[in-house]
């Protein structure tokens, strides 16, 4: 058995201060999380891709990577693909190159 995590690393409030987090705190925190899900030793993490301003990861490919330079053993995946906003053919050289970044460690769901 495996035992992953995904998301879609939405926008949310702050709990404390009850601002929006930035999209750029939000992508600093996913890669946090990432980094915990492989230390508590998870399996798999996956990122979905979104287009709308309360989500940010629009390129699972470009996210997993910073994640793959920051972990070693934990699957990288994305949640979702989009096939019809994006060149099925240059998803495929992205998540061929994740791979390569990764060692092995990349799948496209």
């Amino acid at each position: 058995m495996e035992i992953g995590i995904y998301t879609f690393a939405e926008r949310t409030p702050d709990p404390v201060t009850g601002h929006l987090i930035s999209a750029e705190q939000r992508l600093r925190d996913l890669i946090e999380e990432i980094e915990l899900a492989e230390q508590v030793g998870l399996d798999v993490f996956g990122v979905g891709e979104h287009h709308r301003p309360d989500y940010v990861v629009s390129s699972p490919a470009v996210v997993l990577a910073a994640a793959a330079a920051r972990t070693s053993r934990i699957r990288l995946t994305s949640a979702v693909t989009v096939l019809s906003s994006d060149d099925p053919v240059r998803v495929f050289q992205d998540f061929a190159t994740l791979d390569l970044l990764s060692s092995g460690r990349a799948e496209i769901m």
